[in-house]
């Protein structure tokens, strides 16, 4: 369960603890005894290099072992099969102190600026290289303005639900007071190397022949032994409809797949296979890579305009009274452009607005609440599909509770870049318990859901997690 506690403000989610509650789990077969069966416990794509990946056109062949690959009959009797479980690396859920501790930001603001905020006017004040002070008056930009309006209104609702929900989680023992020995124990965690480039993967994957005109069936992880093409895992929605994990080898790198979940690995020019399937959905989440500045000048993280993110198809998508839920960002820009142009372009409805409130490990805000720069918090925007005409649900006989507005998901964030905390056990009171769930711009896959995204297997790769291993 991530739900750690349920109270009226929100919820206080365990990221960690939902990762790690998945069944990653791998049948292997013990060698040498299945070494007549070529034994491997993973799904290979080896494109040896990325250039080969144009190259090799479609006659080139790779084959497919399974996890769960069987002995022949004979030898079936003396093979031995082993379990390696996995878990999430629990040192990426490690923040025991604020990005910015409430004691030096308030230093910053007594030193550097005075602001009145009634006449957007803010009083800086700088060293010159001779060394003495000089002030300089700068005006609030528009956009500056709305976001401290914003910040006023929500606010209170930030810290009174937080600090509720927060108390809980100390008296429980799930958050923990920062001790001076945890404190001094906390080492610098090296995270692992982007080495496949998955989004680099799928541009490139768009000059294969004839890719834009394919219309397969999901490639289906089974059992047996089989032989794809090196275009299927860009051509297809790729299934693990097995309750097991699955590893696929992709570039050299080995990603896990949980069992019951789909995707499809491409970017917004490539969609087409996910249409193909023909299938709607009763969610679907998504968190699209919003344009900004500093995204801009570090060039190091593909974005999209306000135009394209229009363009994705969702009427095609979402079945009849589809929960719409997009993350956004806390730039009023953003917010107002789902609101009034986008959500409206997909005759979507706006139903709520949550929040995300990032804490650390002892509940401090990661930001300080009232940080000029960045917030300890963002914001999730629900909306409903509405249909011209009424159409009856899929079963008329289950009934969902109406969305409640302004709720919070209180978590300790994940130190990985954008891995956004589960919302499948918060949701689950506002869906079907059979309903069709879709996470688009996605960088990691649960079960029960089908992920889309140019970096869907990102937070799936080995490097994430630790093997603990077993036998059966």
């Amino acid at each position: 369960m991530s739900v750690v506690h349920q109270l009226s403000p929100g919820w206080l989610l365990d990221h960690l603890s939902f990762i790690n509650n998945i069944n990653y789990q791998l049948h292997q077969h013990h060698e040498p005894c299945c070494s007549k069966n070529e034994p491997t416990s993973s799904v290979h794509f080896d494109f040896l290099q990325m250039g080969s990946l144009i190259s090799l056109g479609t006659s080139a062949t790779v084959i497919a072992f399974d996890s769960t690959t069987k002995p022949d009959n004979d030898a079936r009797g003396n093979c031995e099969i082993f379990i390696q479980r996995y878990v999430f690396r629990s040192e990426l859920f490690n923040v025991t102190k604020p990005y910015i501790t409430p004691v030096v930001h308030k230093e910053c603001q007594q030193r550097n600026e005075k602001e009145d905020p009634m006449d957007g006017i803010k009083e800086e004040n700088r060293i010159s290289i001779i060394g003495k002070k000089r002030k300089r008056c700068v005006v609030f930009n528009q956009g500056e303005l709305d976001a401290m309006e914003y910040h006023t209104k929500i606010r209170g609702l930030i810290l009174d639900g937080s600090s509720e929900l927060i108390q809980e989680g100390l008296k429980s023992g799930f958050l923990h007071p920062l001790s001076e020995k945890w404190d001094k124990c906390s080492e610098p965690i090296t995270l692992p190397l982007d080495t496949c480039n998955l989004s680099e993967l799928c541009t490139m994957a768009k000059h294969l022949p004839s890719l834009n005109e394919m219309d397969l069936q999901a490639l289906q992880l089974m059992e047996e032994d089989m032989s794809v093409t090196e275009q299927d895992l860009f051509s297809r929605v790729v299934e693990n409809n097995s309750s097991f994990t699955k590893m696929i080898t992709l570039m050299g790198q080995k990603y896990l797949v949980p069992p019951k979940s789909s995707f499809l690995l491409s970017d917004i020019s490539c969609m087409h296979p996910l249409l193909n399937c023909r299938k709607t959905y009763d969610v679907i989440v998504m968190d699209p890579p919003w344009q900004n500045k500093s995204v801009k000048r570090s060039n190091r993280y593909s974005y999209l305009s306000p135009l394209q993110i229009k363009q994705i198809p969702i009427p095609k998508l979402a079945a009849p009274n589809c929960l719409i839920i997009t993350w956004v960002t806390n730039r009023q820009k953003h917010l107002r452009f789902v609101k009034e142009e986008l959500y409206p372009s997909w005759s979507v409805e706006i139903v709520a607005e949550w929040h995300w409130v990032k804490i650390t490990n002892s509940g401090e805000f990661v930001f300080p609440l009232d940080s000029p720069h960045k917030k300890p918090y963002e914001g999730l925007i629900l909306g409903r599909v509405r249909e011209k005409t009424a159409v009856p649900l899929r079963n008329e006989d289950v009934k969902v509770l109406p969305i409640p507005d302004h709720k919070l998901i209180v978590s300790v964030p994940c130190t990985l870049h954008s891995h956004k905390p589960p919302l499948a056990e918060v949701l689950k009171d506002y869906i079907k318990p059979d309903g069709e769930c879709l996470e688009l711009f996605a960088r990691n896959l649960q079960p029960g859901w089908t992920s889309w995204g140019n970096e869907v297997l990102k937070f799936q790769h080995m490097d994430y997690f630790v093997a603990l291993q077993s036998r059966s």
